[in-house]
């Protein structure tokens, strides 16, 4: 049986690199800190990758499990993750405005090595599970870009979350 291949860009570790490079490029507000910006932004997002339920397991696993601090350090590049606490505080200072540009130089990438083809659906739309779209909500963490869920069952609550759709090479929010 031959030997899979794949393209280095669009293997797991080309894709992780490019958000890494687009991590890099985020100005951190704060001149001194523990933990570089870009360690706390893929340690977020090992977090979702790593598929953990909580801040607080991936920070227990991360400094107890020798197979997690290899795939933090070999896949995402992270010298140093930041704990559950940390994390939080410093992914909240992001502008999620600075998050489209990793999104959008992935999409590129896929739409280039022809990665989405199989996955037009209908009028030139994308068929995919991107963000895990309602896997984060935040009754407090919002913005413009964000839907509302209303809860009555908790007294008229709001939570907030981000849906996007994508239209050929077209962002809609």
């Amino acid at each position: 049986m031959p030997k899979p291949s794949f393209r280095k860009t669009l293997s797991a570790p080309g894709l992780l690199e490019t958000i890494r490079q687009c991590f890099d490029q985020i100005d951190d507000t704060k001149t001194v800190r523990s933990i570089s910006l870009s360690n706390c932004l893929m340690s977020g997002l090992a977090l979702f990758g790593l598929k953990y339920p909580s801040l607080l397991q991936f920070d227990m696993n991360q400094n107890e499990e020798p197979m997690i601090r290899s795939n933090l350090q070999s896949l995402y590049n992270v010298t140093k993750a930041p704990s559950d606490t940390y994390l939080r505080e410093r992914l909240d200072e992001v502008d999620p405005v600075n998050l489209r540009k990793p999104f959008k130089q992935l999409f590129a990438l896929l739409q280039r090595g022809k990665g989405l083809e199989d996955m037009q659906y209908f009028d030139g739309y994308y068929l995919l599970s991107l963000d895990g779209t309602g896997y984060f909500s935040s009754s407090e963490v919002h913005c413009d870009q964000c839907c509302e869920k209303h809860h009555s069952e908790k007294r008229g609550r709001s939570r907030y979350y981000l849906l996007t759709k994508i239209k050929n090479r077209e962002f809609i929010s």
